[in-house]
C-alpha cells in the first residue's frame, strides 16, 4: 500500500514539473533575446494586437464570401407535420354546409432550389476577390504603420540610451577635472573657486543623468507598446553604430509611384467596389430567375393510429421569374448614388496624389537638412574633443584656467549630444522619405 502511495505522489510530482517546465519555456519563448531592430519587428508581427485582428478580420472576411457564394448550390429543404384535427373544418358545396378532410394528417415535404440568376449571388462571386483584397490591404497598412512605429521607437530608445552613455562619459571627465582642481587648490595654484565650479557641474551632470534614466524608462514603455510586448523585462537593444550610418544612405533620386502607397491601393480597391455597386444596381431592372422542385409525401386516415398506412404523394418542378415593375423610380436614385461614389473616390484619389507629393517633398527635404547637418556636427565633434584635449592639458601645466575647461568641457558635450540627435534625426528622416514612397526600408 505503501509503494502504491508513494508511486502515485511521484506520478503528481512529475505532472507539476512538467507543467512548470512547459511554463517555464512558454514564458522563455515569449520573451525577446536578442533585442534588435529585426528582432523587434518580427515580435511585434506575431504579438501586436492590431495585426491579430486584422488577421481574424481577414479570416471572417473569407468565410462570410464563402457563405455568400454558397448561395449558387443547389438548396435543399425538408419540412414535416402531423396534425390530429379535433373538429374537421366546415365547408359550403352544393347549397348545402358539411364537414371535410381527415381526422389525422401528416406530411413530409422535400424541396429543392437552383438560383440561375441573381443580382446578390452574381454580385458576390465578381466582388469575391475585390472584398478578399481589401481585407488583404487592411492587414498589410496594420503591418506598415506598427513597423513604423516600432522604427521609429527603437531609434528613440536608441537616442536615449546613447545620451546615458554619453553623460556616463562626461561624468568621469568632470570627476577627473574635480580632482585635477582639487589637488591644484591643495598646492596653492588656484583658489576655491574651481573646485567649487567642478563640484557644481558634477552634481548638475548627475542630476540630469537621473532623469535620462527616468525618461529611458518611458520611452521602453511606449516600444513595448508598440510591439505589443507585454512583458515587464528590460529590454536591452543591440545595435551596430557604423552599420546604423550606413543604413541612414538614401536614393535621393527616386520618383514617386503612387500604386506603392496602400493607402492609394485601398481606394482603388474601394473603387472596384463601388463599380461593382454600380453594376448591382443597374442590375435591379433585370428579373431574378431560379428553378423549384418538390416531392410530397401525404397521410390522411380517420384513424390516427392508422395515418402512415396509406400514402398520398404529389411532385412538381417549375420556373420562377421575379421582376419588380415600378417602385417609385427607387432604382433610378440608387444608381445616380452610385455614380456619385465614384466620382467622389476619384476626387479622393487626386486629394491623395497631391497629399503624397507633398509628404514626399517635405519628407526628402528634411531628410536632406538633417543629414548634411549630421554631417557638420560630425566635424565639430572631432574639433571639440580636440580642443577639449588641449585645454585640458594646458589647464594641468597651469596655462588656462577653469573656465575656458568648463567652456571646452561644455562645447564637448554640446557636440556630441547633437551628433547623437542628428543620428536619430537622419534615421526618422529616412524612415518617413520611406514611408512616403511606399517602400519597406
Amino acid at each position: 500500500m505503501d509503494k502504491w502511495i508513494a508511486f502515485s505522489i511521484s506520478i503528481i510530482l512529475f505532472i507539476s514539473n512538467s507543467s512548470i517546465a512547459q511554463q517555464t519555456n512558454k514564458t522563455k519563448d515569449s520573451l525577446l533575446q536578442t533585442a534588435t531592430l529585426e528582432t523587434c519587428l518580427q515580435y511585434a508581427m506575431q504579438h501586436k494586437p492590431q495585426i491579430q485582428q486584422s488577421l481574424l478580420d481577414e479570416q471572417s472576411t473569407d468565410l462570410a464570401i464563402k457563405s455568400k457564394l454558397a448561395d449558387w448550390y443547389p438548396q435543399l429543404n425538408f419540412d414535416y407535420f402531423i396534425q390530429n384535427n379535433l373538429q374537421l373544418p366546415t365547408s359550403y358545396s352544393g347549397g348545402k354546409y358539411g364537414q371535410s378532410g381527415t381526422l389525422s394528417a401528416s406530411g413530409a415535404y422535400f424541396s429543392a432550389t437552383q438560383t440561375l440568376f441573381n443580382k446578390d449571388v452574381l454580385l458576390a462571386k465578381r466582388s469575391a476577390n475585390d472584398v478578399h483584397k481589401q481585407a488583404e490591404q487592411s492587414l498589410e497598412n496594420n503591418r506598415i504603420l506598427i513597423k513604423v512605429s516600432v522604427r521609429k521607437a527603437f531609434y528613440d530608445v536608441l537616442l536615449s540610451q546613447k545620451q546615458i552613455e554619453l553623460t556616463n562619459e562626461t561624468i568621469i571627465r568632470l570627476e577627473a577635472s574635480l580632482r585635477t582642481a582639487y589637488l591644484q587648490y591643495k598646492d596653492g595654484i588656484v583658489d576655491k573657486t574651481d573646485y567649487k565650479r567642478a563640484t557644481i557641474s558634477l552634481n548638475n551632470t548627475k542630476a540630469q543623468l537621473k532623469a535620462q534614466q527616468q525618461l529611458l524608462l518611458s520611452k521602453e514603455a511606449y516600444l513595448k507598446n508598440t510591439m505589443g510586448y507585454m512583458a515587464d523585462n528590460h529590454i536591452l537593444l543591440q545595435y551596430d553604430t557604423l552599420l546604423m550610418e550606413k543604413e541612414m544612405v538614401l536614393d535621393t533620386l527616386q520618383t514617386i509611384n503612387y500604386s506603392n502607397r496602400i493607402e492609394y491601393k485601398q481606394l482603388e480597391t474601394l473603387k472596384k467596389l463601388q463599380q461593382y455597386n454600380l453594376e448591382y444596381t443597374k442590375m435591379s431592372y433585370y428579373p431574378s430567375i431560379s428553378a423549384y422542385g418538390n416531392y410530397n409525401l401525404n397521410f390522411l386516415n380517420g384513424n390516427f393510429f392508422k395515418l402512415y398506412g396509406q400514402n398520398y404523394p404529389n411532385s412538381f418542378v417549375g420556373l420562377k421569374l421575379s421582376l419588380p415593375l415600378y417602385q417609385g423610380n427607387k432604382r433610378v436614385y440608387q444608381n445616380h448614388s452610385a455614380e456619385i461614389a465614384i466620382k467622389r473616390l476619384e476626387w479622393d484619389l487626386l486629394q491623395l496624389r497631391s497629399n503624397i507629393s507633398a509628404q514626399y517633398s517635405q519628407s526628402l527635404a528634411a531628410y536632406k537638412a538633417n543629414l548634411y547637418n549630421y554631417l557638420s556636427l560630425k566635424d565639430n565633434l572631432q574639433l571639440a574633443q580636440e580642443v577639449y584635449a588641449t585645454i585640458q592639458l594646458q589647464y594641468k601645466a597651469g596655462l588656462k584656467n577653469y573656465l575656458e575647461v568648463i567652456t571646452a568641457e561644455t562645447d564637448l558635450r554640446t557636440s556630441q549630444e547633437s551628433f547623437t540627435n542628428a543620428l536619430y534625426q537622419v534615421l526618422v528622416a529616412k524612415i518617413d522619405v520611406a514611408q512616403a514612397l511606399g517602400i519597406d526600408n
